[in-house]
C-alpha cells in the first residue's frame, strides 16, 4: 500500500506532527504550575495560558519533527511519523510549527504577560536549537532536553504569579530530575533504533546498561528529595508530604531494580510506566494541597 502525497494530508496527520501526547504532557505541567501559584480566580486568564502552550508545545513538535525527519525515516519507532511516511511535506510542517510558536509567543506576551513568554520562548529555543542538535553528536542530550522539558511549569507559575517564587523553582526541578529515570528507560528500550542513527545517547553506548540504570537511579534519588522540599520549606502540608514520600519510595524501587535486575529490558519498561504513574500523583497532590490548605 502506497503513502499518500503530501498534498492529500488530512487533519489527522497535522494533528500527528503536534505530537499530541507530548504535547499534553507539558499543557499540563503549565496548568499545575498556575494552579499551584493560586493566583485569583480569571478564567480567561487560564484559558489563554492553555491555548498559548498548546500552540508553542504542538509548534515545537513540528519544527522537531521537521529537523529530525532524515533519522526519523531510519527508526522503527518514527518511521510512520508524517513526515517520513510522505502524508506531510517538509516545507508544510515548518510553516505549520513556525506559525504556531509565533502566536504562542503573541499570545502569551500581548494578553498574559512577558514573563510567561519569555519562559515559552527559552522552551522552544532550548528544544529546538540546543536539544535538537545535540542529539546527533552529545552524550548529554538528553539531560539538556530535560531543561527544556521543565520550563513549562515556569510559564504557569509567571502566568499566575506574575514572578516565580521558590515553588516554581522546585516544580523546575522536579520536572527536570523526573525526566532523566523516564528517558533513561524509553532510550534503553529502543536503544537499537538510536544506534542505527549514531545518536551518541547513553544507553546506546552501554550495551550492559549499568550506566543508565544508575544515572537513572541517582536522578531518582534527587527527584525525591526535591519533591519534599515543597512541605520542609513550608509550601505543603504533610499530607502532600506522605504522597510524595510513597510515590517517591515506589519510583526509586523501581529505579533500583532496572539497575540490579537481570531482566534489564522489562525493569526499563517497569520503570516507563512507573514514570508515567509517578508525575500525576505527586503533581497532582500538591495542587490539591495548595488548594485546600493555602
Amino acid at each position: 500500500m502506497s503513502s499518500p502525497a503530501p498534498g492529500n494530508a488530512t487533519f489527522r496527520d497535522y494533528l500527528e506532527l503536534t505530537k499530541p501526547r507530548l504535547s499534553l504532557l507539558s499543557v499540563l505541567t503549565a496548568v499545575v504550575g498556575y494552579l499551584a501559584a493560586r493566583p485569583p480566580s480569571n478564567p480567561l486568564k487560564f484559558t489563554l495560558v492553555v491555548v498559548g502552550t498548546s500552540l508553542a508545545a504542538g509548534g515545537v513538535a513540528a519544527l522537531n519533527q521537521w529537523l529530525e525527519h532524515d533519522t526519523d525515516a531510519r527508526m522503527k519507532r518514527t518511521a510512520e511519523r508524517p513526515i517520513p511516511a510522505g502524508k506531510v511535506a517538509t516545507g508544510s510542517a515548518f510553516v505549520l510549527g513556525t506559525l504556531m510558536c509565533i502566536a504562542a509567543l503573541f499570545l502569551l506576551f500581548a494578553k498574559v504577560n512577558s514573563l510567561a513568554a519569555l519562559f515559552t520562548l527559552l522552551t522552544i529555543a532550548s528544544y529546538l536549537g540546543w536539544y535538537t542538535p545535540w542529539k546527533r553528536w552529545s552524550r548529554w542530550s538528553t539531560e539538556v532536553g530535560a531543561i527544556a522539558g521543565a520550563f513549562p511549569p515556569l510559564i504557569g507559575w509567571s502566568a499566575g504569579e506574575g514572578r516565580v517564587s521558590a515553588l516554581g523553582w522546585i516544580l523546575f526541578g522536579v520536572l527536570l530530575f523526573w525526566q532523566i529515570p523516564h528517558f533513561m528507560a524509553v532510550a534503553w528500550t529502543h536503544r537499537h533504533d538510536y544506534s542505527a542513527v549514531d545518536f551518541p545517547m547513553l544507553p546506546p553506548g552501554d550495551p550492559l546498561g549499568r550506566r543508565a540504570a544508575a544515572w537513572s537511579l541517582v536522578n531518582t534519588v534527587a527527584l525525591v528529595l526535591v519533591s519534599l522540599l515543597p512541605m520542609i520549606l513550608g509550601y505543603a502540608t504533610r499530607a502532600y508530604g506522605a504522597a510524595a514520600a510513597l510515590a517517591g519510595i515506589w519510583f526509586w524501587w523501581r529505579a533500583l531494580s532496572f539497575l540490579r535486575s537481570d531482566d534489564r529490558d522489562g525493569s526499563a519498561r517497569k520503570l516507563f510506566f512507573a514514570s508515567i504513574l509517578y508525575l500525576p500523583i505527586v503533581l497532582g497532590a500538591l495542587v490539591a494541597d495548595r488548594m485546600m490548605h493555602f
